[in-house]
């Protein structure tokens, strides 16, 4: 896959805020307009034993989610662990793995946030933009924004809003089991990305494309070790 080279990392904190407020003015949100053949899933594991990080990326077929397709990159860690600054830790390993994938996916589910973010540049968004490829940010925590109570059933859901707008949802993806936070990252919708999520959930709380990133992340990181 091409991917766009957008800024640089090597920054301090504080550039990387105004590396994030500038980046935000070319985000896109709509509708994916065409139907999804493939999907990819990306995440990051990390290693405390040698300071280094491992990312992974698998592809997929959909609806049927056989996967086609996969990539994984290693290296050290550059930048610190800031809460709202995760793209400047985890993109440039994860650009390295997807310089690797020869198919283009036409979602890319990412193991972070989207616009559910203080400046609206989550991990998903930033990466949406690298990549110039639709994205959806899925975190297993909540970074940005309230929400009401969900009902306990799969598919049951809630706005996630901050300073009067809706940037995602808790949704609910298995029955009694907390929720997962979804947000579009770039050329997505909350729609499109809450429809593609329960779709592509098969019997785990976390989509199966970044659950079997994780999976495939953590044999890197362990092969490696």
């Amino acid at each position: 896959m091409v991917v766009r080279e957008l800024n640089s990392w090597s920054v301090s904190p504080s550039e990387a805020l105004n590396i994030q407020e500038t980046l935000k003015k070319k985000l896109v949100l709509k509708k994916i307009k065409k139907n999804i053949h493939l999907l990819a899933g990306a995440d990051v594991s990390y290693s405390k034993k040698n300071r280094k990080l491992y990312a992974a990326v698998t592809v997929m077929t959909f609806p049927e989610l056989n996967e086609v397709e996969e990539a994984t990159a290693g290296g050290d860690i550059h930048f610190p662990y800031i809460p709202g600054l995760l793209s400047f830790r985890e993109a440039p390993i994860l650009a390295r793995a997807f310089k690797k994938i020869r198919r283009v996916p036409d979602v890319v589910i990412f193991d972070g946030q989207g616009i559910a973010h203080p400046r609206g540049m989550g991990l998903a968004t930033h990466m949406g933009l690298m990549l110039d490829v639709p994205s959806i940010g899925c975190a297993k925590s909540r970074l940005f924004g309230t929400y009401e109570k969900i009902g306990n059933t799969a598919g049951d859901f809630s706005f996630l809003k901050a300073d009067g707008m809706i940037v995602g949802v808790a949704l609910r993806t298995r029955t009694n089991i907390h929720p997962i936070f979804v947000s579009p990252g770039y050329k997505t919708d909350i729609p499109g990305c809450i429809e593609t999520i329960i779709n592509t959930c098969r019997g785990y709380r976390i989509p199966e494309p970044i659950r079997q990133a994780h999976l495939l992340a953590n044999q890197r990181r362990m092969k490696e070790l």
